[in-house]
């Protein structure tokens, strides 16, 4: 994570060693793994010339974290209701539990998720 700072001292709820930015580091390292993984496996970004492309976006207040895939996968992405015990399927209601709001954009087949985390907001924003 890029390293926030200023004159004087980091605001608290910025502090690498604040709990709320531990919290956050981890949400915001799932939330990666997740989007990157939906991209592989479900678009030509997972094909032999494929690729995705990450954009990571850090202000005092908010973190917002967005994958852009090849395209090729069909329909947007959204949130499955799957049962308890699913092995697939439930990456994009993960991030949705978790960061406080994701959006869905795209054109063509191409899309891009982003999560936003908000530091000091409680998790769990509206399913995409």
């Amino acid at each position: 994570m890029p390293r926030i700072s200023g004159r004087g001292q980091p605001d608290p709820p910025l502090d690498e060693r604040h709990p709320a930015r531990i919290a956050l580091a981890d949400d915001a390292a799932l939330i990666v793994s997740e989007l990157s993984t939906n991209a592989l496996l479900h678009t030509s970004s997972g094909g032999e010339r494929g690729s995705f492309h990450l954009a990571l976006a850090v202000a005092p207040q908010v973190i917002a974290l967005s994958v852009t895939d090849d395209g090729g996968g069909g329909s947007a992405p959204k949130v499955e209701h799957q049962v308890q015990d699913a092995e697939h399927g439930r990456g994009l209601g993960m991030v949705s539990a978790l960061a406080h709001r994701v959006v869905v954009q795209g054109a063509g087949g191409v899309y891009t998720v982003t999560a936003e985390l908000f530091v000091n907001a409680q998790r769990g924003g509206h399913p995409c």
